[in-house]
């Protein structure tokens, strides 16, 4: 089998991530429900976690970083948490139904909110955040990579707006986070979302919110803490705050050894990796006959994802023969980005996602290549 659906999560990982969970799962208990070493291992693998993360994102205080079992969580954590009825939001077409879902649902209890368009390409003209504006304008939420174009908008551009306008920054980086780099001061970041599973290299199930000193995010769900067991209301502070209930610390385990690994291989190198395997099926594929390709490809920075159709045919039948008769597992369909699909024009058809990972091989991209020309020959839609 060949893997190219990275974009949805990592299935090749380092071997130092399943033996950490394995490790975990053999000699952890609860962290702060314990004095003894089963609750005390635990603990510290979750301080070296947000240690490592806070490293990773260039944090200055770990204590910031609160554990969630996914990017999703993350950023309901941040909508929910924060907006209230006549508070106005601006999100972008780029985003993904983590975004949106949440977004429509606070626009019927009294939110308003403003999309920022894309074109055919998925970029986005910045000059229409100025025109987005307005008094009741509190966040403004992006998506750093598309999942479905690879799309990269300009954390810092975006930063230096929030900042000018007084509003809040929610970054969404479930497709850059461990392959591109993110500084969150420099960037002006005022809250990161961000999954393990994906370019971190950790189970499923782990992830995590950052949130800048001074904001304080009302919890989704409140219990269990370790700390304060008397009073009556959620420990206010991070990360106790938004993280009521027994951790995912089997996976943090994971997640510490894969956020490990990114940081001792390099983020720089595994992007290059990524952008060589990338390049390499863009540029293999680009002249075949009834091959569609989407995103910009003018030489911008972008994520290491080539989607594409062939012809009029169903996106997820081209999927299925990848998989079926060349071991190639990609993605078809809508890929939780309604909005993408709206400004592609492939809301009926779809289209096909080949997303690479550090693990992926130039030999695997060659098969790659020699399947799609040959399905396109074949096919006649």
């Amino acid at each position: 089998m060949i893997y190219f659906n990275c974009a949805a999560t990592s299935l090749q990982r380092p071997k130092e991530v399943i033996e950490q969970v394995v490790y975990a799962m053999q000699h952890m208990g609860n962290a702060a429900r314990g004095a003894d070493e089963t609750a005390l291992l635990p603990a510290r693998t979750l301080y070296m976690t947000r240690k490592k993360l806070a490293e990773l994102f260039r944090i200055n205080d770990p204590g910031r970083i609160a554990f969630t079992t996914n990017a999703t969580e993350s950023l309901n954590l941040a909508i929910k948490g924060l907006l209230k009825s006549g508070d106005h939001i601006i999100y972008t077409q780029l985003d993904h139904n983590s975004i949106l879902r949440p977004v429509y649902e606070m626009e019927q209890n009294g939110v308003t909110a403003t999309m920022i368009p894309c074109d055919y390409f998925g970029r986005i003209s910045y000059d229409q955040l100025e025109k987005a504006i307005e008094i009741q304008t509190k966040m403004m939420m992006i998506t750093h990579c598309s999942n479905v174009t690879g799309t990269l908008l300009d954390l810092e551009k975006i930063g230096a707006f929030c900042q000018k306008h007084k509003i809040l920054l929610v970054v969404d980086a479930a497709q850059s986070a461990g392959v591109f780099p993110i500084d969150v001061t420099k960037q002006k970041i005022d809250i990161l979302c961000f999954t393990g599973h994906k370019s971190l290299f950790g189970p499923q199930g782990t992830g995590g919110i950052y949130v800048r000193e001074g904001i304080l995010i009302k919890p989704l769900k409140t219990g269990g803490s370790g700390t304060q067991t008397f009073s009556k209301e959620q420990p206010g502070e991070m990360p106790d705050v938004l993280e009521a209930g027994t951790m995912n610390t089997h996976g943090i385990a994971g997640l510490l050894a894969g956020v490990t690994f990114v940081l001792e291989t390099g983020v720089s190198v595994i992007h290059e990796k990524e952008q060589e395997l990338m390049w390499l099926f863009y540029n293999g594929i680009k002249t075949i006959p009834n091959v569609i390709i989407y995103g910009d490809f003018s030489g911008v920075e972008r994520g290491s994802i080539v989607t594409f159709n062939i012809g009029a045919c169903d996106s997820k039948s081209i999927c299925d023969e990848l998989a079926t008769v060349y071991g190639i597992v990609t993605r078809g369909g809508g890929h939780c980005a309604p909005q993408m699909h709206i400004a592609m024009h492939t809301v009926e058809q779809g289209a096909v996602r080949f997303s690479f990972s550090f693990f992926n091989t130039m030999e695997e991209v060659e098969q790659a290549i020699q399947a799609v020309s040959k399905i396109a020959k074949d096919r006649e839609c």
